[in-house]
């Protein structure tokens, strides 16, 4: 019997599964690779393997050696990178900013505006394009098929640092860590309103009803995922406030539906209705100074700005930060100035 009993969501929705397999009554002994390859799609027996030296399949709770015979009900647990699609990527040669690379993973810091992978009306042009061209000047490496292994996204429009695994064994090693929390994320934004103090969001994220585009906070479990976001306030500005967000979950738009749910939308994020003046006088010349940062900030103003993983091969853990972008920092600037402007006037 196997039930799929979650899957890893935000940016990385799709991309690991976690299952749970309960042994029959009838089974004889038989080695847990040889028991899982019969009864997961698409796993072959390496990738089963990797994931049992890995500690990503346990047995009772508890891991397991590559030798260990499955019993009558025993209660298996294993979390699986999902098997690359099978649609062609075609390599492009786009920049790419690369922050860190090794054998086994490949650190990026994003640009605005890209899209992470290829899907509907965005074939080409995408990070993973890029990522495809990359690989291909590369020696191969064992378990990797010259594809980039994302481990996580970010949305098309939030700039910042994205971790990809350049083969089997690190994408199973990362996935179990993703799916566990134990991959530190920090995030700035720049939201509407002044924030009273530092602070944490939590609630059930699922799609809007009026908008399948969109996730909403909801208080019913039956609606939506767990979430679970932690902010910090590092500058006021009058009507605008710079945070830094901790993700403790990883969900579809999770800072973005967050900072909408309590009254305080990215600033310029048109889905979450950041786009228009939340905050502020009614003052014409007001009123083109926000179009102004509009339009220096054509985006919603978040950022990834941190990454912190355990690596697979050095078993220590490596952190990296990317610094605001161009955009960031000069709508950020402009603020800064107005509201200088506004002290020297009272």
């Amino acid at each position: 019997m196997i039930e799929e009993t979650g899957l890893i969501e935000q940016e990385e929705q799709d991309l690991y599964e976690h299952l749970r397999v309960v042994v029959d009554k009838g089974q004889s002994l038989l080695r847990i690779d040889k028991f899982l390859m019969h009864r997961i799609e698409n796993a072959s027996r390496n990738r089963i393997q990797n994931a049992i030296e890995l500690g990503n399949v346990l047995v009772n709770e508890k891991a397991i050696k590559p030798s260990y015979k499955v019993k009558p009900q025993d209660v298996i647990s294993i979390v699986l990178p999902h098997p690359p699609r099978d649609t062609e990527v075609y390599p492009e040669n786009l920049p790419l900013d690369i922050v860190y690379e090794d054998d086994d993973v490949l650190i990026v810091n994003k640009a605005a505006g890209m899209v992470v992978h290829p899907g509907y009306n965005n074939y080409t042009g995408t990070l993973v394009n890029a990522l495809v061209y990359h690989f291909q000047q590369l020696p191969t490496l064992p378990g990797n098929d010259g594809r980039p292994g994302l481990v996580h996204r970010i949305d098309k429009d939030t700039s910042g640092l994205l971790l990809i695994s350049k083969n089997e064994r690190a994408m199973t090693w990362l996935a179990r860590q993703f799916f566990e929390h134990t991959i530190a994320r920090k995030y700035i934004a720049l939201v509407w309103g002044d924030l009273p103090e530092d602070g944490t969001v939590t609630g059930y994220i699922g799609r809007s009803i009026a908008d399948r585009r969109v996730m909403s906070v909801y208080d019913d479990p039956e609606k939506g995922k767990w979430s679970v976001t932690h902010y910090k306030v590092l500058e006021r500005m009058d009507y605008v406030t710079l945070i830094e967000c901790q993700l403790e979950t990883g969900r579809t738009h999770q800072i973005r539906a967050h900072m909408k749910h309590i009254g305080h939308p990215l600033f310029n994020d048109a889905m979450y209705g950041g786009d228009k003046i939340v905050k502020g006088t009614v003052f014409s010349k007001y009123k083109q100074f926000v179009e102004n940062c509009f339009e220096l900030l054509p985006r919603q103003a978040l950022h990834a700005q941190s990454l912190g993983f355990l690596h697979p091969t050095l078993k220590k853990r490596l952190y990296f930060e990317a610094p605001l972008p161009p955009d960031f920092e000069a709508a950020l600037e402009k603020w800064r100035k107005y509201g200088q402007r506004l002290e020297t006037s009272d």
